[in-house]
């Protein structure tokens, strides 16, 4: 399950939206129904976990947490409390709350960019600008793959 794309949407008046069908379809094909919505750790922008996903990283990060360390214990708080699970409507739509709306800075238009297994929800006008300058983009790219190639020989 790989999602890829960058597709514009609406919210209505109530914040429901249409999960783009390419993406849906995606979900139906590896028997996801249940998706976990929250805010990015480190964005201004909402992330859909289908839920196999969201309980993969919740067992990581679980792995990590003390039971028995005041931090450790209020950061898994902060993590999970702040999500949510939902269904997508028989038409294809869920509701994004407004608590998250206003997180994410959406007011009507919407982009679903689809990162690998999660699928990303940015307010459109926050896309006006690349992320990173195509020039600073391609060094840092460079720079992470040889960090791959230097672990790959590592491992050999």
């Amino acid at each position: 399950m790989r999602f890829l794309g960058n597709i514009e949407a609406k919210t209505d008046a109530k914040g429901r939206v249409f999960l783009p069908a390419t993406f849906r379809k995606i979900l139906e094909a590896a028997g996801e129904q249940v998706l976990v919505l929250r805010k990015d750790i480190h964005q201004d922008c909402l992330v859909l976990y289908p839920l196999s996903v969201w309980n993969s990283r919740l067992d990581v990060l679980m792995e990590h947490v003390n039971p028995f360390d005041d931090e450790s214990q209020m950061l898994l708080r902060e993590y999970v409390s702040s999500a949510e699970e939902l269904t997508l409507d028989g038409n294809g739509r869920f509701l994004i709350q407004r608590k998250f709306l206003k997180m994410a800075e959406i007011k009507q238009s919407v982009n679903f960019i689809g990162i690998d297994k999660v699928i990303e929800i940015w307010a459109t006008e926050k896309l006006e600008q690349p992320f990173i300058p195509q020039k600073e983009f391609a060094a840092k790219l460079k720079s992470l793959m040889a960090k791959g190639s230097e672990k790959e020989v590592k491992e050999v």
